[in-house]
């Protein structure tokens, strides 16, 4: 009996001393902010995460519906007028850029629409553009790819500084009994542990997030290369007409 008690009460206290809090508490101050840093980064990572989905999804939706009106054949200057120029959306800034420069251009007289004066303009402006909106919808990404490649470095460092720290109190203690070895190297892998929970979804991230923000990307390019087309053909229809 006395020995079932004992059993029961040595596996209570071994659950205990395995709690995440536990092991935080009674671990050494390196170790803690360790494990203080990469939680940190863990909450930034899966921040970064939910902000980008939540992006990428509304991005998408407003460039649909603005595709939509721009092939439901409706007035372009119409449209830029109405979204263009005040753009809201990536699609939009690519529209408004490409139709700003067009209407600037058409004011120029004696432009040269034969050798691309035109489509150059315009195309220049699209680019820029696509740049700079490819810049802002990636804006924090770079923190992923920092974070993934990082934390388990970060842990391990975690790792040795505890076992060292659990050595040294070994060394104290003059006991190699397994009671006294296993508080410390748990304490000390946990910060491992830690730090692999932070990498993974951050690393898995990157690599998804950036392949969406390639796709639309590629998205704003066709775009860009359409409405640049399409201005492209009515400037020479107007220098036909002024001819």
């Amino acid at each position: 009996m006395d020995q079932g008690v004992s059993s029961s009460a040595l596996g209570a206290v071994g659950a205990a001393g395995l709690s995440p809090m536990h092991l935080f508490l009674h671990a050494s101050l390196v170790v803690q902010l360790v494990m203080l840093g990469l939680v940190l980064c863990s909450v930034l990572v899966w921040a970064i995460i939910a902000e980008k989905i939540i992006l990428l999804r509304r991005v998408r939706r407003e460039a649909d519906a603005f595709e939509d009106r721009f092939w439901s054949g409706g007035s372009l200057d119409d449209l830029y007028d109405s979204e263009g120029a005040r753009p809201v959306h990536p699609i939009a800034a690519v529209f408004g850029a490409a139709m700003g420069e067009w209407r600037r251009s058409s004011r120029i007289v004696g432009i040269d629409i034969v050798h691309g004066g035109t489509n150059e303009r315009i195309d220049r402006a699209v680019n820029i553009t696509i740049g700079r909106e490819s810049d802002r919808l990636s804006r924090y990404v770079v923190l992923l790819a920092t974070i993934g490649p990082v934390a388990p470095f970060v842990g391990l460092f975690g790792t040795v500084w505890g076992i060292m720290h659990a050595f040294v109190s070994i060394s104290a203690m003059h006991n190699t009994n397994l009671s006294v070895v296993a508080p410390g190297i748990s304490e000390a892998l946990f910060a491992t542990a830690i730090g692999l929970i932070t990498a993974i979804p951050a690393y898995v991230a990157y690599n998804l997030v950036t392949r969406a923000l390639d796709n639309f990307s590629d998205r704003m390019e066709a775009f860009g290369a359409e409405i640049t087309a399409i201005l492209s053909r009515q400037s020479e229809e107007r220098s036909v007409e002024r001819g």
